[in-house]
């Protein structure tokens, strides 16, 4: 569910995206447009909204699509909006076969695809990933490999961020390798701390601990969980903040070192660690705590040469303080809020940029970025009260909340 409120008068209402089309002005002009390689078919390595919503903007810079779909998503309506569409992963499960780098490489060399989207999830941050891409000479819609790299490095993205001058919550230098190591940052930092997935995020592999009691279970609960996930069962350690503010900032990068903001969105709400509202801008945020999250962000992003789109995340304390969390390489679910009261449709910017065009020639410079109203999204997620409120799948066969197209703001 997407809401925007703005406007003189007030309206609060569910709207579509309104989409900004950008475009190389004199490409073949500019000095700095010497990269510049137009895309003509794109392939999305993802399923559902993300790849539907990557399709309709290739559509409109009149880009042909290409879907992929496991044998279990053959009816889904992602294979449907694309112009063509080809089966991976044959006898895997549906995950497996998204994951699957080989079939998804060969379908874009056999069927001559210029770029490769990778959405969100799945292996929009992997190295790997990004680097097969190149190596099979189709281009990755995203940073390059070695920034998908240390970014994805929870370790390394830490020490870029101190490198770049922006603050970090008390923690290890590199992963642990044992509980007698997490025993020992307790000692030295006192509970609460936090364990976290040293090469993924999402809210995956992270256990808060409050006393010794709960420590050796919980590094063997976030050990599994990053295993599972990730591949890769590395944790470090963390001081662990009490009730802050969840801030992240919208960051843009192109071929030639530009890089601009477009302001933060605020995810504190949270079940499990995994974001339920996203809010843009952030509501009632220190004019002056907004512009040193915005600086450190575009800071660390030029430190690191960060091309197309990121986000940078932040927690906020109860005296104002930020600290770095993590930089995530890709489009994130929320975009959609910051589009919303940017007038950028991100998309249309990551393809642009991806051919080469610099931010400028795309009109994206800072000063022209500003707010416009605010913007709301909320997700559904689904539990089962009866295991606990675990984390469950189901059909929503009952429309139990409904909300009008328009309502106004008396």
């Amino acid at each position: 569910m997407l809401l925007h409120l703005g406007g003189s008068r007030g309206k609060m209402g569910i709207l579509l995206i309104r989409r900004v089309g950008l475009f190389c002005r004199s490409a073949h002009l500019s000095p700095q447009s010497l990269e510049y390689r137009p895309i003509k078919k794109v392939m999305v390595a993802n399923r559902g909204e993300i790849a539907i919503r990557v399709f309709r903007a290739c559509t409109e810079l009149g880009i042909r699509t290409v879907a992929v779909y496991s044998e279990q998503d053959t009816g889904q309506m992602h294979r449907q909006k694309a112009d063509e569409a080809y089966l991976i992963g044959r006898g895997l499960s549906p995950v497996a076969a998204y994951l699957h780098i080989p079939d998804i490489i060969k379908v874009a060399k056999e069927n001559n695809v210029d770029a490769i989207h990778p959405g969100y999830g799945f292996l929009s941050e992997r190295a790997d990933f990004a680097q097969a891409c190149a190596d099979a000479g189709v281009r990755f819609i995203g940073p390059s490999p070695e920034v998908v790299r240390k970014m994805g490095d929870k370790v390394e993205a830490r020490a870029l961020a101190i490198k770049a001058g922006v603050p970090v919550v008390s923690g290890t230098d590199a992963p642990i390798s044992s509980l007698q190591e997490a025993e020992e940052f307790a000692k030295t930092y006192s509970f609460p701390i936090i364990f976290k997935a040293a090469y993924g995020g999402g809210g995956r592999g992270m256990r808060v601990v409050r006393d010794y009691e709960e420590l050796e279970e919980n590094y063997q609960r976030a050990y599994s969980e990053a295993l599972a996930a990730f591949g890769n069962g590395s944790l470090f350690v963390e001081k662990f903040i009490e009730k802050p503010r969840h801030i992240e900032v919208q960051i843009l990068g192109d071929k030639y070192g530009n890089v601009i903001h477009l302001y933060e969105r605020d995810c504190s709400i949270q079940r499990r660690h995994q974001k339920v509202v996203e809010i843009a801008p952030a509501a009632q945020l220190d004019p002056h705590l907004r512009d040193r999250l915005t600086s450190d962000s575009v800071n660390l992003a030029k430190q690191v040469g960060y091309e197309n789109a990121g986000t940078v995340e932040f927690l906020v304390d109860k005296h104002g303080k930020h600290y770095f969390i993590e930089v995530n390489s890709r489009l994130q679910v929320e975009h959609t809020v910051t589009e919303e009261i940017t007038d950028v449709d991100l998309v249309h910017a990551q393809l642009r940029v991806c051919e080469g065009c610099s931010l400028p020639e795309l009109g994206l410079e800072q000063d022209k970025i500003q707010i416009n109203g605010c913007a709301i999204q909320c997700r559904v997620t689904t539990e089962d009260p009866s295991r606990g409120f675990q984390p469950d799948t189901g059909r929503i066969e009952i429309k139990v909340f409904s909300f009008p197209i328009i309502l106004l703001v008396l």
